[in-house]
């Protein structure tokens, strides 16, 4: 049961429109929108998975009691504001933006799910927003994923929108997906916000199970400058337009439906990183030969925070002795004398020490705009892979605002 890529990003799954406003909150230009809309048309089970930072945005307390509905029906995000330590008014500008987009589609609030991303610490211009989802239906298209992904976009360069089809029970099935990150990207979810639809019928709790393994494998596999946010939001909705029978759980329909879910999970997460804030490099950092994989995760994404470490890729120096020094405090059970580095299969370091291989090939590699870097412990059978970026001047410059981000 393989997929393929098709085209139609959030709106590819059959029963599901999108589109995008302009409210003035991102930009003074109207030809930058800042609301974006998703709808099912029928009934709808939502799953959702957000940040684990203990600072929480008014959107992600909103919408984590919202996912209980047994009918979800929307997602309106806005740009430009995160809607994050705004402490009560915040909190009930979350429900008012749940509110008036329910007015307008003929809904109740808590079929609204509701995200924020932009600058922390003000307060939404919320009557102007009321103003401007009162006639939000209008925007709906069954092509409107684009919009959608543009409009959710702070310093992204690009729209980042993703969708495949399978077969199952004899029907078509559809997964896709828009999302937005650039910076404060890190593992256990990040300034990225990521919307999925599905015209699969699946109960939401299979969903769930679905979609938590599918973030773990991807947007919990990325970093780009080691800081979490306040606001990262996944949420996946399944309207069972499709006409399949509803997908057990661990039957091989469910599992080519996980397959399909990882595979536009992953790929919308490593377009979050090729766009990161100023980078030049894709970094896939893969640790094997663990002894638990606690230990690996510890060590790739020591490794992969490694601000040392991430200047040197940058200044295209294959720099093993960082990466060593990375696993040292990494908190990993390790043997320095065991250690092995390979950049893209060829190695490094051999037991904790420089290897015979000419510098000049191991910078050749780093050279480039993607390449691997492999670390086998040699204690075990557990792995980890993060996938990250290099340190530029230019992310510098473009975290030095007057505002904050979420």
């Amino acid at each position: 049961m393989s997929h393929s890529e098709i085209p139609g990003g959030v709106t590819a799954a059959q029963g599901f429109q999108a589109g995008s406003i302009y409210c003035g909150i991102k930009a003074a230009n109207k030809n930058s929108p800042d609301i974006a809309l998703i709808v099912s048309n029928t009934k709808a089970v939502a799953a959702g998975t957000f940040t684990t930072n203990k600072v929480k945005a008014a959107p992600v307390r909103v919408s984590r009691t919202h996912l209980a509905s047994p009918d979800v029906r929307a997602i309106v995000a806005n740009a430009g504001n995160a809607n994050a330590c705004t402490g009560v008014p915040g909190l009930e500008n979350a429900k008012r933006m749940c509110v008036a987009t329910a007015d307008a589609l003929g809904l109740r609030r808590q079929q609204i799910m509701v995200c924020s991303t932009g600058r922390i610490g003000v307060q939404l211009p919320i009557e102007k927003m009321e103003a401007t989802l009162a006639n939000s239906a209008q925007c709906l298209s069954l092509n409107g994923s684009a919009a959608a992904a543009r409009a959710i976009m702070t310093s992204d360069t690009f729209p980042k929108e993703f969708a495949v089809e399978f077969s199952a029970h004899g029907k078509k099935i559809r997964i896709g997906g828009i999302a937005k990150g650039a910076g404060m990207i890190d593992p256990n979810m990040a300034t990225m916000l990521c919307f999925i639809t599905t015209d699969a019928a699946i109960s939401r709790t299979t969903l769930q199970k679905a979609l938590s393994v599918s973030v773990e494998q991807s947007f919990n596999r990325i970093t780009i400058d080691g800081d979490m946010s306040t606001n990262d939001t996944v949420i996946a909705l399944a309207n069972g337009v499709a006409g399949n029978k509803a997908l057990k759980y661990g039957s091989k329909e469910f599992k080519a439906f996980q397959a399909a879910l990882d595979d536009v999970t992953r790929e919308l997460a490593w377009m979050i990183v090729k766009d990161g804030e100023g980078v030049t490099k894709f970094v896939e950092v893969h640790v094997h030969g663990a002894a638990s994989l606690a230990d690996a995760r510890r060590a790739a994404e020591a490794i992969a925070n490694s601000t040392l470490v991430k200047c040197a890729w940058f200044g295209q120096d294959p720099n093993w002795g960082r990466i060593m020094d990375a696993l040292g405090y990494s908190g990993a059970k390790m043997r320095e004398e065991l250690v092995d580095i390979y950049y893209d299969g060829v190695l490094a370091v051999k037991g904790g020490m420089l290897a015979k291989t000419p510098f000049d090939k191991l910078r050749e590699i780093v050279r480039q705009k993607r390449f691997t870097v492999c670390v086998d412990l040699n204690l075990g059978r557990s792995e980890h892979i993060v996938y990250t970026t290099d340190f530029t001047q230019e992310y510098v410059k473009l975290n030095m605002g007057d505002g904050t981000g979420g």
